[in-house]
């Protein structure tokens, strides 16, 4: 005798969306329609376009080495603005990260200010907040890092926050109970165990500012962008390939760097 065949269950459905859900999803792929005619999406303009950038890319090789030594000096500017803000907008991030704390801040009004804080400056563009101190302070470098500065605080104020959040409540717990000071309990318990996550919010904040160094450079806040929007504005395309593959063995050094030094905090 035969043994019957196993049965072949079959592979599970999609669950059938509800009325609400499935609406949402044609409201979604309508917009998505509209926005892509909105913008004048064309994939012929784009292919007929095609010998242009070859053309452009043409003329950007071979680079030229003419102008390489103020190049490198105008990209040594760029790190150092990074470094600069991202460090400054670090040290003022904890304390508001403290104060937009749910469990750490010292009233629920100071939470909201703080939070409100906090979002307006990652809400607005740095590109913004580099006109707005290229108006305050000057063309320069020092513009830009007051830019990264606040650029940071918005990115890094929020991680802060919700590591401390996070942090493990035993340690605190246990020095509260001792009648130890809300800011020796901060100091001892919660800054401890959130720093791993800090100091890995901290290294892409540093990413992160070095490629925006690039841009504010563009609107007078120093830093090779500058020399980027000379070389583009005159045509000089040769050296604008030899600003470009500076930025990228900028771009691309910090960023291997910052990765290694995050997995060995995680490790």
């Amino acid at each position: 005798m035969h043994r019957p065949a196993a049965r072949l269950d079959r592979p599970p459905r999609f669950d059938r969306p509800n009325p609400v859900a499935f609406l949402a999803t044609v409201l979604a792929l309508g917009f998505l329609v509209v926005s892509l005619q909105g913008v004048g999406f064309s994939a012929s303009t784009f292919v007929a376009g095609l010998p242009q950038m070859g053309r452009f890319a043409a003329g950007l090789f071979p680079p030229s080495t003419d102008r390489l030594e103020p190049v490198l000096w105008a990209l040594l500017e760029t790190f150092q603005m990074a470094v600069a803000g991202t460090a400054l907008g670090i040290l003022l991030s904890l304390p508001f990260g403290v104060l937009a704390a749910r469990r750490l801040s010292p009233h629920p009004s100071v939470e909201i200010a703080a939070r409100g804080l906090i979002s307006l400056f990652r809400t607005v563009p740095d590109l913004i907040w580099a006109l707005f101190f290229v108006v305050t302070v000057g063309l320069g470098p020092f513009a830009g890092t007051l830019a990264l500065i606040v650029d940071t605080i918005g990115f890094c104020g929020r991680f802060f926050a919700e590591a401390m959040e996070e942090a493990d409540r035993g340690p605190q717990e246990a020095l509260t109970a001792l009648g130890a000071r809300p800011a020796a309990v901060i100091a001892c318990a919660v800054f401890p165990a959130a720093l791993p996550s800090m100091i890995a919010t901290g290294l892409f904040s540093l990413e992160k500012a070095t490629r925006s160094s690039v841009v504010l450079g563009l609107v007078g806040a120093g830093g090779i962008g500058m020399e980027l929007e000379v070389a583009l504005t005159f045509f000089n395309y040769q050296e604008a390939a030899t600003i470009i593959l500076c930025i990228f063995v900028l771009v691309l050094v910090v960023e291997q760097a910052s990765s290694l030094l995050r997995r060995r905090i995680i490790t």
